[in-house]
């Protein structure tokens, strides 16, 4: 197995919870610090620019709380809440956050965060596994993620379309994203997945994958090109 890193990003309007969180992820050897942001804006900005595994979030900050960018963010980092305040710690859970740090955080409570999102991901990066299988036709079929050029939500179905057969099964679109790889397939809008490995060409608001075509949302444009581009443009 390769050695795990998590890379992370800390996110606070305050300059020494800024400083002391920085100063206990550099300690940790499998804490990767990508960015330091000082708000939801500058937060918003790094993550298009590269996509973390982990944000350190602090809760209460100008313009936009930690609470209110999550909720609006398309397929989140985990989040570890950092804050001064027990009374988001409910809300922070139903967000599914990995934990939630109250300041002053100490460095033991931090390394036990840190293990926390160690063992998460070191179990998901176990868990990958190429392939899945799903129920049609009353059969289970195994797909391999290679094989799929997009899937598209049908109210309580999905259709999985491959080179050479579209596969309808009871699911939902969240279902799935959660067993496919978060580098391989994008969402470009709410009702499709599509597997970057065979999108052919991008033309306005439409993605040509083999012989189809998939939108893009208005909404998740300049994430999707990001995503899809991330500096294999060539450029004069």
């Amino acid at each position: 197995m390769n050695k795990l890193s998590i890379s992370c990003i800390i996110t606070d309007d305050e300059p020494v919870a800024r400083k002391g969180l920085q100063s206990y992820i550099e300690k940790i050897g499998f804490l990767e610090l990508v960015a330091v942001c000082e708000d939801a804006i500058q937060l918003n900005t790094a993550l298009k620019q590269q996509p973390v595994d982990l944000l350190f979030l602090d809760i209460e900050m100008p313009y936009v709380t930690g609470i209110e960018f999550l909720k609006n963010l398309a397929n989140p980092p985990k989040v570890i809440f950092t804050t001064a305040y027990e009374r988001y710690a409910v809300q922070g859970y139903e967000l599914d956050v990995l934990d939630y740090l109250l300041k002053p955080i100490s460095p033991d409570r931090f390394l036990k965060a840190a293990n926390k999102a160690y063992d998460y991901f070191e179990s998901k990066q176990n868990d990958e596994q190429p392939y899945f299988f799903v129920k049609t036709d009353n059969k289970l079929e195994k797909i391999q993620f290679d094989e799929i050029l997009f899937v598209e939500a049908m109210e309580n179905y999905v259709a999985i379309y491959t080179n050479t057969k579209k596969i309808i099964t009871h699911s939902t679109l969240k279902a799935l994203q959660e067993k496919l790889s978060n580098k391989q397939f994008i969402q470009p809008h709410k009702s499709y997945l599509v597997n970057i490995n065979h999108i052919n060409a991008i033309e306005g608001n439409i993605l040509h994958v083999a012989k189809y075509e998939v939108p893009i949302s208005k909404y998740q444009k300049e994430e999707v090109l990001v995503k899809i581009v991330n500096n294999k443009l060539l450029k004069k």
